[in-house]
């Protein structure tokens, strides 16, 4: 099935007089909660739906706990979730400390498997 886009026109952030060009966008059909992921599962598997929930909330639990104690946390051919930031530059190595960080976020870099998924995705523009 083909993954449904629509057309934006988008100008350029912090440049009023630059021209706007027109970009793809996904459109997203819905999203699907933590428990219906366990009940799918559960209907593949022969583990019932609170052990799986119970199993991925005690995920959504660790992945966060192990990021902050410094650690990339893979997941196997889910893929992998790491730290990164951005800081102020200075001029030697000594006046850097942890107030020149001023955004963290999440990295994830998918597996093996959700790669060849994402490079045989379809599209189809909505009219």
């Amino acid at each position: 099935m083909a993954i449904k886009y629509n057309v934006v026109e988008i100008g350029k952030p912090g440049d009023l007089t630059a021209p706007k060009k027109f970009y793809a966008r996904p459109v997203h059909t819905g999203g699907i909660a933590l428990e219906d992921l366990a009940s799918d599962i559960s209907h593949a598997s022969s583990i019932n739906e609170a052990d799986v929930y119970a199993v991925l909330q005690s995920l959504v639990r660790e992945i966060p706990r192990n990021i902050s104690r410094g650690y990339i946390v893979r997941l196997g051919n889910l893929g992998s979730f790491r730290l990164s930031s951005n800081s102020t530059g200075n001029d030697t190595s000594e006046e850097v400390n942890a107030s020149n960080i001023f955004r963290t976020r999440l990295i994830f870099n998918p597996g093996k498997q959700i790669k060849t998924i994402l490079t045989s995705l379809t599209f189809k523009k909505i009219e």
